[in-house]
């Protein structure tokens, strides 16, 4: 199941830009893998008070969203899909400057990080079961 995280300052978190960052990340999601991930999506929000945040010593300026997608590492190399990892960072940058505007797009960290089969589980079972 792909897995959105992003962290963000909480003061930009107003009510509004939320249902348009969940839209924005599923659709980015959906842009590369096609419609069929869109049921899969689970994204969420950690807001993060400024002063809790800091690049290079000094607390942080820009709002520019931290995102990291889970998926599992077989999603990363399927057939018919080049480079996916290149295609979700573009995308997901894409989708976090349509909603918070142009002047993010050099600050958006996006992190893709594969897990690999049996690195994961739902309900006390490992996601996939190991093959036998």
């Amino acid at each position: 199941m792909p897995h959105f995280e992003v962290r963000i300052h909480e003061e930009e978190l107003d009510g509004k830009v939320e249902p348009k960052l969940v839209l924005a990340l599923t659709e980015a999601l959906v842009k590369v893998y096609g419609e069929r991930a869109r049921s899969m999506a689970v994204v969420e929000l950690f807001g993060i008070p400024r002063n809790r945040w800091g690049i290079g010593g000094v607390p942080a300026a820009v709002n520019a969203p931290i995102v990291s997608l889970n998926v599992r590492e077989a999603a990363l190399n399927l057939p018919g899909i080049a480079d996916a990892p290149t295609q979700l960072i573009a995308s997901i940058t894409d989708a976090v400057v349509e909603v918070f505007g142009e002047f993010v797009r050099r600050h958006v960290t996006v992190y893709v990080v594969g897990v690999p089969a049996g690195r994961s589980g739902v309900g006390g079972e490992v996601d996939p079961p190991p093959a036998n």
